[in-house]
């Protein structure tokens, strides 16, 4: 019985997501998934540059949620330099157009062949922009 409880929980939960949309960030077309209120931006076709720091497409940028207009959660940085993607907190709004635009504070990283991928002490403050393109 529980089988079909469960099963049946994965089936409704599936049932509440939207299409998918597709976003422009820096160059990279991204989707956007939604499930309630819960938010993925991931990269379905990264471009040229975001390829060379090491993404590739399903690579997710922006984990979170959408609260009204807002948007609260984890952005990640990308570098060719580093074995894993750096995640900082970033919240945001949702303006017409649609546009969505996040901020976030996170650690500046010292990189490069010699150096890894070393945290400096220095923090830095990132905004990232999506602007809608069209809907699945």
């Amino acid at each position: 019985m529980q089988k079909y409880v469960i099963g049946f929980g994965f089936a409704l939960f599936a049932s509440t997501a939207i299409a998918d949309s597709f976003w422009n960030h820096n160059g990279s077309i991204m989707r956007l998934s939604d499930y309630g209120n819960e938010r993925v931006f991931s990269y379905e076709h990264p471009s040229v540059k975001m390829q060379s720091a090491g993404v590739r497409t399903g690579d997710v940028l922006f984990s979170g949620v959408r609260r009204g207009d807002k948007y609260f959660g984890t952005a990640r940085v990308f570098s060719k330099y580093c074995n894993h993607s750096l995640p900082y907190k970033v919240s945001g709004n949702v303006y017409k157009g649609p546009k969505v635009v996040l901020t976030g504070t996170r650690p500046s990283y010292d990189t490069g062949y010699n150096k890894g991928c070393t945290p400096n002490g220095k923090m830095r403050t990132d905004t990232l922009v999506f602007t809608y393109i069209s809907s699945e």
